[in-house]
């Protein structure tokens, strides 16, 4: 068989596909730790807590933006879309910016925006002021978001603990989608929400402090990526198995971004009355609206352990079969939870259950992509899969509020959102998890 010029270029086809072979990353490789915890990891999880905790707000922040103004639910929610559109779109250029570049730079660009964002914002008071000012942040997000960091922890990280440090490291935005909410909360009793939006554009600033840990030369070569990354995407675009990965990951986004935007709101108008003596109000959730606040940290923090489940189980078992696990699940479970009537108990089991398949799919969706592609464009392919991500994001929040105007409810969308997890847990079924080199050398 004749390999593409992509492939013979190099002295060795699968050296392209995974990490250039330069003196300098000759070194860095021979001097890693084998620990999983490296300070790129710890570094990448405090952006990723932080940046997370605010991102997984804002659905608290849609009944009080909403109730000043006056504005139809729908509104908000079709900021909120914009905002997940704005981060899908940004997220492959962040990435490709993180590899020319290096990662730090693309974090200090990516705070910035999704700071002066959260800021204008606090000073809006249009519904097409807030749409728009919602770019910024989503961008902002794309710089400080998985994208970036997940790629240069992969690369930090050793053969042996990759996948389980992307478990971690996605972990760390679910400890901040623990915090983030309840935060916000606490906020909005003592100030509005316009100072709050002002709180954590101060907040997301302090990410810059662990900028240093992530290493001054962690981007690609200039030279490799001029010559060789529009190779490798045609041959991604031309790999069936990457097309199922992009359209399968389009019903995380589709049911995260949704939940997060509009849970509390459906929590707190579909819930039926907390129990006054019972064991919520004992621990000061007294209200459906508290009830909703916190049900997204519930989630994130069950999602603790199971992105780290997932991390760890994606180092033995193929990562396409515990995605339809996953997939599969989501599905069974939301639809036991909309099938019986909505009460403050299973509200907490479902935030509970689901946690533990929330952000699962991201260590495993990005170790797949490494395993078929390898680590040099592992930032730019992802971004480009997570796209698809934000597509759906971006039709679950704008959806949910205009079914919930048209409807009254947000059942319409539930179910909308349940025929989509199915869709993913089929297509990646047949998903060729291994190595594209070794497949084309096989089909020679």
């Amino acid at each position: 068989m004749t390999l593409p010029p992509a492939f013979v270029r190099l002295d060795d086809a699968y050296q392209f596909i995974h990490v250039p072979t330069t003196n300098r990353n000759r070194a860095e490789m021979q001097s890693r730790s084998s620990s999983v915890f490296t300070p790129v990891l710890i570094a990448g999880s405090i952006i990723l807590l932080i940046g997370f905790g605010i991102r997984a707000s804002f659905g608290v922040f849609q009944i009080p933006i909403a109730a000043e103004f006056g504005w139809p639910r729908a509104e908000f929610s079709i900021a909120i879309a914009i905002q997940n559109l704005a981060w899908g779109i940004g997220q492959p250029i962040f990435a490709a910016v993180a590899e020319k570049f290096g990662s730090r730079l693309a974090v200090l660009v990516g705070a910035l925006l999704y700071s002066a964002g959260l800021a204008l914002s606090s000073f809006s008071a249009t519904p097409l002021g807030h749409q728009m000012l919602e770019v910024l942040v989503g961008f902002g997000i794309a710089g400080t978001g998985f994208g970036v960091i997940l790629a240069v922890v992969g690369r930090a990280a050793p053969d042996s603990n990759r996948s389980l440090a992307l478990g971690i490291a996605t972990a760390a935005g679910s400890v901040g989608q623990i915090i983030g909410p309840p935060f916000a909360a606490v906020l909005l009793a003592y100030m509005d929400w316009s100072m709050v939006f002002i709180v954590f554009s101060v907040l997301i600033l302090s990410v810059l402090f662990a900028l240093p840990m992530l290493g001054r030369n962690d981007q690609v070569a200039v030279e490799d990526l001029e010559e060789s990354l529009s190779e490798i995407l045609v041959l991604a675009f031309k790999d069936p198995s990457y097309s199922m990965v992009f359209l399968g990951f389009f019903s995380c986004g589709f049911q995260i971004a949704f939940f997060t935007a509009h849970f509390p709101a459906m929590v707190t108008e579909m819930s039926s009355p907390v129990d006054p003596n019972g064991f919520l109000a004992s621990v000061g959730v007294t209200t459906t609206a508290a009830l909703g606040a916190i049900s997204i940290g519930l989630i994130g923090f069950t999602n603790v352990i199971g992105t780290v489940l997932a991390g760890a189980l994606g180092r033995t078992y193929l990562k396409k079969h515990l995605l339809v696990f996953i997939y599969t699940s989501r599905t069974i479970i939301s639809i036991l939870f909309i099938s019986f009537p909505i009460t403050p108990f299973s509200v907490v089991l479902f935030s509970l259950a689901m946690g533990f398949l929330w952000l699962a799919t991201v260590p495993l969706t990005s170790g797949l992509i490494a395993a078929i592609y390898g680590l040099r464009y592992m930032g730019t392919l992802y971004g480009i899969v997570f796209l698809s991500h934000q597509i759906g994001g971006f039709l679950g929040v704008w959806l949910g509020g205009i079914l919930h105007d048209l409807y009254g409810s947000y059942s319409t969308v539930w179910w909308v959102g349940i025929g989509v997890a199915a869709f993913s847990a089929a297509i990646h079924l047949p998903v060729k998890e291994s190595a594209l080199e070794s497949r084309m050398v096989r089909a020679g």
